[in-house]
């Protein structure tokens, strides 16, 4: 049986969230800390090197928030670990690919990716309860199956949200009790890591932290990044847009037929005409995999369930690299696979997860006010 994510639930000042964060899953947070410290190791980064490379990323979170730091001071504390490497884990995909660059190896140019991802959201005039519902599938590093939790963060100073993140960070994808939810995917081009930016990961978190859509579109679309990332928004109030970012712009994307469904490549032509897509090497199936989702949920009626978005998600045509992968070998040896699930209800204010979906249909309901319910086996 493959075992649900664990449920953190925090509250307080962004310290105390984070040290309670860390103390409930102390050996998940320090397996994230050996995935992402070990690729460092192998690039040849001892202690100072690390620190030194760390660092810089600190300043930049700082700059961002100050309380972010906080809660990963916290974190740090309450598993018994390093403040640097909960700040590695929150910009892990920075620290790498500057990593990389710094020993003179291109980023990505010569290896597979285990990132991929396909999401989608139902805006309500598609959905047979007239509710928006918001979606992923995250693919990624097989072994994240080990580390990811999903945490409530009950907030004095602006909505509670949950997020389904890996153990250490502060947000993944998640929704708030404002109705806002986001999820992200991986997209690559020439642009990537030649300007610093914040970390994509604080700026989901910020996402998750406002109270009006407004205001997380801004997060998106104008905080400088280092990389691409493709970012979907939606509101409770029956509203979804995509944005493709590059580091220095951001490409909207608007609903086709209540739906918007985006994978691992480029889609907007505007963004085509002013980048390159170079992440096609790494995600070739990316472009049927978009089409299969929207093909299955267009073939599924004009009144989508939540059920029919899980069947889409399940989808396994030509797997291994399918929608829906299974944990596999990739072109360097790691075991890449779909980690998670995931499937957003904000007007409920429930978030479905199934680890490993593609071995495993068993979801388990997360709320923004509720204790966490095992849901009976998805149809085969």
């Amino acid at each position: 049986m493959v075992e649900p994510f664990p449920f953190v639930d925090v509250a307080g000042t962004p310290y105390e969230r984070g040290r309670q964060h860390g103390a409930a899953v102390p050996k998940r947070v320090k397996r994230s800390i050996e995935l992402y410290g070990g690729q460092l190791g192998e690039l040849g980064y001892d202690a100072a090197a690390k620190s030194r490379l760390i660092g810089e990323f600190a300043r930049e979170i700082e700059a961002f928030g100050k309380h972010y730091v906080e809660e990963m001071r916290g974190i740090a504390d309450g598993a018994g670990v390093a403040l640097e490497d909960i700040i590695m884990i929150n910009a892990r995909t920075e620290v790498i690919a500057k990593a990389k660059l710094e020993k003179n190896r291109p980023v990505g140019a010569e290896e597979e990716l285990d990132d991929g991802c396909t999401g989608a959201i139902i805006l309500p005039e598609r959905s047979a309860s007239g509710e928006l519902i918001h979606g992923q599938n995250w693919d990624w590093k097989a072994e994240c199956a080990e580390t990811a939790i999903v945490l409530r963060v009950r907030r004095n100073d602006g909505p509670d949200f949950l997020t389904f993140v890996e153990a250490g960070g502060l947000a993944r994808c998640g929704m708030n009790a404002a109705g806002i939810s986001i999820t992200a995917n991986y997209l690559e081009s020439e642009r990537d890591f030649t300007q610093t930016g914040v970390p994509l990961a604080l700026i989901r978190r910020k996402v998750l932290e406002q109270e009006h859509l407004a205001y997380a579109i801004k997060a998106v679309a104008t905080t400088p990044k280092a990389c691409s990332n493709n970012m979907m928004l939606s509101t409770v109030a029956g509203f979804g847009i995509d944005f493709e970012c590059a580091p220095d712009a951001a490409f909207p994307l608007y609903p086709e037929d209540g739906l918007i469904v985006h994978a691992n490549h480029w889609v907007g032509q505007v963004a085509l005409t002013k980048l390159t897509d170079t992440g096609i090497p790494r995600v070739p199936e990316s472009f049927y995999r978009d089409w299969r989702v929207r093909k299955l949920l267009n073939e599924a009626g004009r009144k989508l369930t939540v059920d029919d978005l899980k069947e889409a998600f399940f989808d396994d045509f030509l797997t291994p690299h399918s929608v829906c992968r299974p944990p596999r070998l990739n072109d360097t040896g790691n075991l890449s696979a779909t980690v998670s699930m995931v499937i957003m209800q904000p007007a409920k204010g429930t978030m479905e997860v199934a680890p490993l979906p593609a071995l495993n249909r068993i979801f388990t309901r997360y709320s923004l006010t509720d204790e966490p319910v095992t849901l009976a086996q998805a149809a085969e």
